[in-house]
């Protein structure tokens, strides 16, 4: 490692700043604030990463490092789902199933429970749902809650340390991975430092970043037993049932691994896969689990709209059609199509394809969901984002720059969302991603 240029250390000390300016004394509505602080970040970002050599690796990796470092104590005040994992977790610490029961019956007489009072109610995003939140953000609420009790701030803190240790991990597995297939290291940057995953994942406990470290874990022990055999075959399946139970977005890859996999050890990997998945998921069941988590993915599927691409034209027309909101049947449609794509896609996969283009195939697949949804956050990016490094494509790095926009929507009296910026958003990703696949397609 050389020592850093000026120019470097300048660039890491605005970065700095900007990690600071939208961590702390910050709120959804601080528009102005929060974009002109992101777009700063970006900006050097993208510079930074563009000519990035190998002697300045280790430094920038300590940068990205450092800067969620800067994150553990800041309140996470871009999003307020803070309240529910707490909830959640003290749910279990005093021996109840998040999943029985409505937050407000709680509130009522003969149910009451020391800390789910009115003033966290209060607070509490979605009171009207069943939690949504699968095995390790729960087994992990319930760690935070019973190491920090009665403070809130406490609680977030223990699980910013615990998603801290998860994105460390996911560096080191994107540089191992990227050493693997013979890509250049520098591009494990482009998740490393991204300003969004910095900010939505330690700053405001978003679960993506524990289900990527699970996602690349199982990756990387695959690989691992392509040339060594051994214990990495099931401990891969293991750490992709963590994935899953880290978020369900992993289901959706896979259809790619059974060709390369073949049929027989398909049968084996996701017979172990399955077995760790039901195992997590034994302590959440209850005799009204099924029912009520159904009914909460249903609502994702079928009520939750935000910062739509595909489905909002769709939306247009039904309005244009029938007068009324078609979601509750568009939502299920479009999850049907996506399904029809990525399992169509797979099965035109041969036996010997190449396991390099595997995060290539992921890409797609979570593209094809995510310009499918009916809600995309902008920390849902993560993901597509983490793919892109062993890829030449970059659209999902202008995505999580395009995205922030969506903040605009808490800045109004009351909360509205602008569909101009929304346009704007897909316009710019989509041109720019259309733009690399002729690029690839003419290199080809």
């Amino acid at each position: 490692m050389q020592f850093p240029r000026f120019h470097q250390l300048l660039a890491g000390f605005v970065m700095l700043l900007a990690t600071l300016g939208l961590g702390y004394g910050v709120e959804q509505s601080s528009f102005t604030r929060i974009i002109c602080c992101y777009g700063v970040f970006f900006f050097v970002y993208v510079w930074q990463v563009n000519r990035v050599k190998q002697a300045d690796l280790a430094y920038w990796l300590g940068v990205a490092i450092v800067l969620r470092l800067a994150l553990v104590g800041a309140f996470p005040a871009l999003s307020d789902d803070i309240y529910r994992f707490v909830w959640d977790g003290r749910l279990w610490l005093a021996g109840h199933n998040p999943f029985d029961h409505l937050p407000v019956w709680y509130l009522q007489a003969g149910h009451e429970l020391p800390g789910l009072n009115q003033a966290l109610f209060s607070k509490l995003n979605s009171p009207e749902y069943y939690t949504i939140y699968p095995p390790v953000a729960q087994g992990l609420f319930a760690f935070s809650s019973w190491l920090s009790p009665d403070s809130v701030r406490g609680a977030a803190v223990i699980m910013q340390v615990f998603l801290l240790l998860m994105e460390v991990g996911t560096i080191f597995l994107l540089l191992a991975l990227l050493r693997e297939w013979g890509l250049p290291a520098s591009s494990a940057l482009w998740y490393a430092l991204n300003p969004l995953i910095i900010v939505e994942v330690v700053g405001n406990l978003h679960f993506e970043g524990a289900m990527i470290f699970f996602l690349l874990l199982g990756g990387w022990l695959l690989l691992r037993w392509r040339r060594r055999g051994g214990w990495s075959f099931a401990a891969s399946a293991g750490a992709m049932a963590l994935a899953v139970a880290s978020k369900l977005l992993p289901l959706l890859f896979f259809p790619f691994l059974i060709r390369r996999l073949g049929w027989k050890r398909s049968f084996g990997y996701f017979a172990i896969l399955g077995i760790v998945l039901i195992l997590s998921w034994v302590p959440l069941l209850s005799s009204s689990f099924v029912e009520n988590f159904s009914s909460s993915v249903n609502l994702y599927f079928q009520q939750f709209e935000f910062n739509g691409s595909l489905y909002y034209v769709v939306r247009w027309v039904g309005y244009q059609i029938s007068g009324f909101n078609l979601i509750r049947f568009v939502g299920p449609v479009l999850a049907a199509l996506v399904f029809v794509a990525i399992t169509g896609r797979a099965l035109q996969e041969r036996a010997s394809e190449s396991w390099a283009e595997l995060p290539g195939r992921w890409l797609f697949a979570i593209g094809i969901y995510l310009f499918c949804a009916t809600t995309v956050h902008p920390w849902y990016t993560a993901l597509p984002l983490v793919l892109c490094v062993f890829t030449p494509y970059r659209w999902p790095v202008v995505w999580s720059g395009m995205i922030l926009l969506t903040y605009i929507n808490y800045s109004y009296s009351e909360y509205y969302e602008n569909l101009w910026l929304v346009g704007l958003e897909y316009i710019v990703v989509l041109l720019w991603g259309s733009w690399e696949f002729w690029q690839q397609r003419r290199t080809a």
